[in-house]
């Protein structure tokens, strides 16, 4: 039995009018008699009982029926499923982010929420001292870094947010009650520097090896995290620029955030896997780019 020959059994089963059952599926009067009699040759018995007034279920057709009609939804609850997944709708997508930039591209996890509601959207942190680990290891699908990117097995795009530099000191830091620094500033002091795999072209575009001038600055005390960058900050042996969002979510009493005339701005985008593109993976860059 064909599966549209099931379809059209199943249809007259619930309508029990031959009329309703071929405008429902789109089909003649004729097409639908003519399937039920095919069935009804193959069984070897009568599936429904026509008078000129009604169109009842036999017993046969009743049992039959309840036999194909959980079968048939299992079916099409599975096409629908790999038609949802191909067309990237059901699944998890998880996103990378460092700190809390997830909430600077909240236009674009609102979109792809909406277009894809059946998939479920994770966010994990990654670090800013090891931006690629997590997504190479499949931890993450996409993560939401600073560029420049120049990565041979990593695509990226497109460019979703900017951030300006801000500098961390301590409370009782020399550059203490000045309105703003230089980036020509950093040449007198120590500054953090990341322990960890980043690559140094990608931490250049944050912290600058030497001042605008060509002198050089100093790297203090190696860090991981964010956190570990400001207590060290906060203890007064270095400093360092620090995102203006990221330093907007951790005020704190120990730690002064100055603005930076001629700092960095960062450029954040998507990056992700060129060999392990899924379809879920371009659903979420189509909707960045969108949004």
């Amino acid at each position: 039995m064909e599966l549209r020959d099931i379809e059209i059994f199943l249809t007259l089963a619930e309508e029990l009018h031959f009329g309703r059952t071929a405008e429902r599926l789109h089909l003649s009067q004729a097409r639908v008699s003519q399937s039920i009699k095919q069935q009804e040759r193959r069984i070897g018995g009568a599936l429904f009982e026509r008078t000129s007034r009604s169109v009842q279920l036999t017993p046969l057709g009743a049992r039959l029926r309840d036999r194909l009609d959980a079968g048939y939804r299992e079916i099409m609850a599975g096409i629908d499923e790999a038609t949802a997944t191909t067309r990237g709708q059901v699944g998890t997508l998880t996103l990378g982010t460092m700190a809390t930039d997830h909430q600077q591209i909240a236009a674009v996890l609102d979109l792809f929420r909406q277009r894809h509601p059946q998939c479920e959207l994770r966010i994990r942190e990654i670090l800013p001292s090891d931006p690629f680990t997590a997504l190479r290891a499949g931890r993450v699908d996409v993560g939401l870094v600073w560029l420049p990117v120049d990565e041979p097995d990593l695509a990226s795009g497109p460019n979703l947010h900017t951030e300006p530099l801000v500098l961390a000191v301590a409370p009782d830091h020399p550059l203490v009650g000045r309105d703003q620094v230089e980036m020509e500033d950093l040449g007198d002091f120590p500054v953090v520097w990341p322990d960890g795999p980043i690559p140094d072209y990608m931490w250049e575009a944050h912290t600058p090896s030497v001042t605008p001038a060509g002198r050089p600055i100093r790297r203090g005390l190696g860090v991981a995290t964010l956190e570990e960058a400001l207590t060290a900050i906060s203890a007064g042996t270095v400093v360092s620029p620090i995102g203006s969002h990221a330093a907007a979510t951790r005020v704190r009493r120990d730690v002064t955030f100055l603005p930076i005339t001629d700092g960095p701005v960062l450029q954040y985008s998507l990056v992700w896997r060129a060999a392990a593109e899924t379809a879920l993976v371009r659903a979420f860059v189509q909707a960045a780019a969108d949004a």
